[in-house]
């Protein structure tokens, strides 16, 4: 990707207050637009990208103020980019970015292909022009704020039902896509909150390793720790990628968890989990139990873990064995099985 120092983004929430945007049902584009601007704002800070908010509550704001406050945040230069948070209607599905006639669609293009990336359809990145003057663009954020290099994203489509649930549970993967492409593009070391956490005032090992899922053995032996001691500003390693091929992994789904979250905290694909849990779907339940990793040699034996819809008879008719063979071989006491058990398979 070609890259351009960036002196710092502005990020937009379209619409608030009065003006709420496209509705449908209990959905409001100005809330769901909010939600993707502040968390947007929060992991450019977390990648040491300076960043302005247009707003960070639930506020109206003019044409007139909403562009005075972006010229305001790093002054006019083409080194700085603004991101207009908005969701779509009008009857498509999937995500698109307007780009401004005064820009390439470098920065656009790659920040759609993540969007892609974390599940979402993709539509296009297009320019659109000003009826009445062709030579304008015709959204005024991006007419009204040269020479910024601005960008107008769609994360979907408010009045269609795929979108509307991936919107509810998934548009924080989609918002994570445009921050990588922005630190791509300004060659920032790029990391996720999956891969790694900044110790804050109050945490301690348990607190940490219950957020991310993990022991707090595992948490140390991620990174070499010796004590339970940890600093205020310490980088402490989260991501178990490194034992997806030592040990069967089975992760409890969190609040706010969706399958691109956790493909990329343990350093997997969104298909190989849903194809591990005979998934049909991206939908994801907290409480749910989800195997990570495929089975594991020990020996001349391998392990089986237990997916969804499996039962003894046909996990010994899969591996050439008798039931017999498979409840003598694990000691089993009850012919139930549940998602995420190891079975000995001789």
């Amino acid at each position: 990707m070609d890259r351009k120092t960036i002196r710092g983004v502005v990020v937009d929430a379209g619409h608030g207050g009065s003006d709420p945007g496209a509705i449908s049902g209990n959905l409001k584009e100005k809330d769901l637009n909010l939600k993707a601007a502040l968390y947007m704002a929060k992991r450019l800070e977390e990648l040491g990208i300076p960043v302005v908010l247009t707003r960070n509550s639930d506020e109206t704001l003019s044409r007139d103020e909403r562009v005075r406050r972006i010229r305001n945040a790093f002054g006019s230069d083409p080194n700085v980019i603004l991101i207009s948070n908005h969701i779509n209607a009008g009857g498509g599905e999937g995500a698109e970015i307007v780009y401004a006639l005064r820009n390439n669609d470098t920065l656009s293009t790659s920040a759609l292909d993540n969007i892609g990336n974390a599940g979402q359809k993709k539509r296009k990145v297009y320019q659109r022009r000003l009826p009445e003057n062709p030579n304008q663009d015709y959204y005024f954020i991006q007419r009204l704020t040269s020479p910024l290099e601005a960008l107008l994203v769609e994360y979907g489509f408010i009045d269609n039902k795929n979108d509307q649930i991936k919107l509810e549970n998934n548009i924080e993967d989609y918002v994570e896509g445009v921050v990588k492409a922005i630190a791509d593009y300004a060659g920032v070391s790029y990391s996720t909150d999956g891969d790694t956490y900044i110790v804050k005032k109050g945490d301690t090992l348990y607190s940490i390793a219950r957020r991310y899922n993990m022991s707090v053995d595992n948490l140390k032996t991620l990174n070499n720790l010796t004590s339970n001691e940890i600093q205020i500003g310490q980088v402490l390693k989260v991501s178990n990628k490194d034992q997806l091929n030592k040990d069967v992994i089975v992760y409890i789904v969190q609040r706010g968890d969706s399958l691109y979250k956790i493909s990329k905290m343990f350093g997997t694909t969104i298909e190989s989990i849903k194809r591990l849990n005979n998934l049909s779907s991206d939908i994801i339940t907290p409480g749910q139990e989800l195997v990570i990793n495929e089975n594991i040699p020990v020996g001349e034996n391998n392990y089986y873990v237990v997916k969804k819809g499996d039962t003894l008879y046909g996990i010994a008719k899969n591996n050439n064995i008798t039931v017999d063979d498979l409840i003598k071989t694990n000691n089993l006491t009850s012919l139930i099985l549940k998602v995420g058990d190891k079975l000995i398979v001789p």
